[in-house]
């Protein structure tokens, strides 16, 4: 392991500290930008490659923002007056996937609608693959069962189908969860494949699958967006999540929204949840549901995925590490160098600026790993150039 007394000076030691105490308060999450900040406004970051979104898409969802609601005064409208109820964007959001609206949920944010499906459906076992995000354990209630159906190293932390249905009906859970792509290594599952698993886990009450990061996903040389909300009609057991955050860059909003059955959506609806957005979060949801936006996104979406391709294909030249497949805008990386993950995050914070995710605290994960997303194309060469000075010093 690399003595940190003879990579940093003293002043860059009371950094890291202060750091790592912030990293602790944030729990299994990282602690935001905002925090950091906040918190250690000496500590200069160049890249955030820790959070997961497409800044292009930012970009975008600015140039209509500043147009029609900054330009016109239009802010006023979202500040002064209450948005729309639950049900009332639902129905926008369900007339653009072209699905019934009753099967619509709209959340304060993807993990809203987490918490939500977890506290209120699942009752004796939930499955779930790990590594994984970590909120959908931790929010288990107590007398909940958590069975880990753990990804082999060796097979690269990709889910096998066929151990993994033989794995659910050993241990009839009456919940499985399924993140597609997988976060933290990215890892995708094909459609024709989650139909063999939906087909053969019909017992099992509720199957949710989270699609945070399926706009990064692909099928074909084309970059087709992924569409699986009209299996809903099939398998009346699926809960399909999906946070705007990460595809979209609009994580301080929080948008997201749940397709499930019509009578899931009322028992959330009778436990509250009838106006849980805000007027921006109303005013995206709106502008997702227009033509002339997911036009315009879609350009930035496979312009993002292909520059994160050739991110991807530089990171694989750089000797010190295995880069892991991915099908997400973010990639896991291991550590072949002796360094452990929490060192190396704190060296690239420090010495070049760059923020990545530690994934010490991840459970699953066999060896030294840290996850790190793609950012734009100058951006990603800098992060690039940074790695090869580190791995070549």
């Amino acid at each position: 392991m690399i003595e940190k007394t003879k990579v940093f000076t003293e002043e860059e030691e009371i950094l890291i500290q202060k750091f790592l105490r912030l990293k602790t308060d944030a729990g299994s999450h990282s602690p935001s930008i905002f925090t950091l900040k906040q918190k250690l406004p000496e500590l200069p970051i160049k890249i955030d490659a820790c959070f997961l979104s497409n800044p292009y898409a930012t970009d975008l969802f600015l140039n209509y923002f500043t147009k029609e609601i900054i330009n016109t005064g239009r802010i006023r409208e979202l500040l002064e007056f209450y948005p729309s109820q639950n049900q009332v964007i639902a129905e926008i959001i369900a007339n653009f996937l072209k699905i019934n609206p009753a099967s619509v949920f709209i959340g304060n944010g993807a993990i809203e609608i987490i918490q939500a499906v977890i506290h209120n459906f699942v009752k004796k076992k939930i499955v779930i693959n790990i590594p994984t995000f970590s909120s959908y354990y931790e929010f288990a209630q107590e007398g909940v069962e958590v069975v880990y159906n753990k990804l082999e190293k060796s097979e690269q932390y990709r889910l096998n189908t066929k151990r993994y249905i033989e794995f659910i009906k050993k241990h009839k859970p009456d919940t499985i969860v399924i993140i597609n792509p997988n976060n933290p290594d990215g890892g995708y599952i094909e459609h024709h494949e989650v139909k063999v698993i939906l087909d053969q886990v019909k017992e099992v009450e509720n199957v949710i699958i989270d699609e945070s990061f399926i706009h990064f996903a692909y099928e074909d040389n084309s970059f087709n967006p992924i569409n699986t909300s009209d299996l809903l009609e099939q398998y009346q057991n699926l809960i399909i999540i999906k946070s705007m955050s990460k595809d979209f860059g609009i994580a301080g909003i929080r948008a997201g929204y749940a397709i499930m059955s019509p009578e899931k959506i009322t028992s959330l609806l009778k436990n509250g949840f009838l106006w849980n957005s805000n007027g921006l979060s109303e005013y995206f949801f709106r502008l997702y549901a227009r033509p002339d936006f997911a036009c315009d996104y879609n350009k930035v979406r496979v312009r993002y995925i292909q520059e994160t391709i050739e991110f991807i294909n530089e990171l694989h030249k750089i000797k010190g590490i295995t880069v892991y497949p991915s099908m997400a805008n973010f990639v896991l990386l291991e550590l072949n160098n002796g360094m452990t993950a929490d060192d190396f995050v704190t060296t690239l914070l420090i010495k070049y600026g760059i923020y990545v995710r530690t994934c010490s605290d991840k459970i699953g994960l066999v060896g030294e790993y840290v996850r790190l997303a793609s950012r734009t194309k100058d951006e990603n060469a800098y992060i690039i150039k940074s790695l090869n000075d580190f791995f070549n010093s």
